[in-house]
């Protein structure tokens, strides 16, 4: 997998982290999601990287990045400290403008960097996600079992640690095949298996998930009270058998969030770069070209 991309670390002073990178062009930054780690781009980077310089990098506390220590109020796995992160580790790669798509929680690190750093992202592309504050608030019951994780990992710790170390690979397997689709690369396994075993990643995942329903809801909260909203253009990209189809009209929602939106649903469930990696390359190339 991504031949042609350089394996790295970047310590920012304040994190380490694990990235990959590629090719040659404007700069394009590729963040993942829960709960896996940069290499689930790698059927997506290559393509790209025909035309951008790639990054694709380990979320803070995610993959081999670093893991800070938790806090009562969850700061360095707020959004904004996880994006304040991401912008350090590009402007020592020498970008100090980029692109950005993130899939599921990188694509609320990727929302959240276009909010907080205008002059910094120049387009965002968000992948089968709407704002945090939106899902919580529009949240019922489908919500609340399909979206189960949500509250399971955001329970106080050591709850969630305890009973998903008990047997992570079995939970990690679980949690990602409740909608049985064979798509993983065996190797892309391994790479989030190996990590997900580390307790210290679990415990990451957690305070990721309890920023997610307190101080990042704040955040976004604090944004819409003052009419702060994203000003690049932004692409919504969803997967027509997941949940946003089913729940919200998406495109309406990223409208109030963004004054410049469009974007489409492709024909697949959550993991889009997995499930359907030539038509997310596609639409990602028409929209960053």
């Amino acid at each position: 997998m991504f031949d042609g991309f350089t394996l790295t670390t970047i310590d920012t002073g304040k994190v380490r982290i694990r990235l990959r990178t590629g090719g040659r062009g404007p700069a394009l930054l590729l963040l993942h999601g829960n709960p896996q780690t940069h290499v689930m781009w790698h059927a997506v980077a290559p393509i790209l990287a025909e035309h951008f310089t790639v990054v694709a990098t380990d979320l803070t506390g995610y993959g081999m990045s670093s893991k800070p220590p938790s806090s009562e109020d969850h700061a360095a796995y707020s959004k904004r400290s996880m994006a304040n992160d991401q912008i350090a580790v590009m402007r020592q790669l020498g970008h100090e403008q980029f692109m950005v798509a993130g899939h599921d929680r990188g694509g609320r690190v990727a929302y959240r960097m276009a909010l907080d750093h205008p002059g910094i992202v120049t387009k965002t592309a968000v992948l089968d996600v709407i704002p945090t504050l939106e899902a919580f608030e529009r949240g019922g019951k489908a919500f609340g079992l399909g979206y189960y994780h949500w509250f399971f990992l955001a329970q106080p710790a050591p709850l969630p640690e305890k009973l998903i170390n008990a047997d992570p690979e079995w939970f990690w397997r679980w949690h990602t095949d409740r909608v049985p689709r064979k798509f993983f690369s065996p190797d892309a396994v391994d790479d989030y298996l190996v990590c997900f075993r580390n307790p210290e990643t679990v415990r990451a995942i957690c305070e990721d998930y309890r920023a997610g329903a307190s101080i990042d809801c704040v955040h976004d909260a604090q944004d819409r009270d003052t009419g702060q909203r994203i000003t690049c253009p932004l692409l919504a990209l969803w997967g027509k058998q997941a949940k946003l189809e089913a729940w919200y009209d998406t495109l309406s929602v990223w409208r109030e969030w963004a004054s410049d939106v469009s974007g489409e649903p492709l024909d697949c469930g959550h993991y889009l770069a997995e499930e359907r990696p030539k038509e997310t390359a596609e639409a990602l190339l028409a929209f960053f070209r």
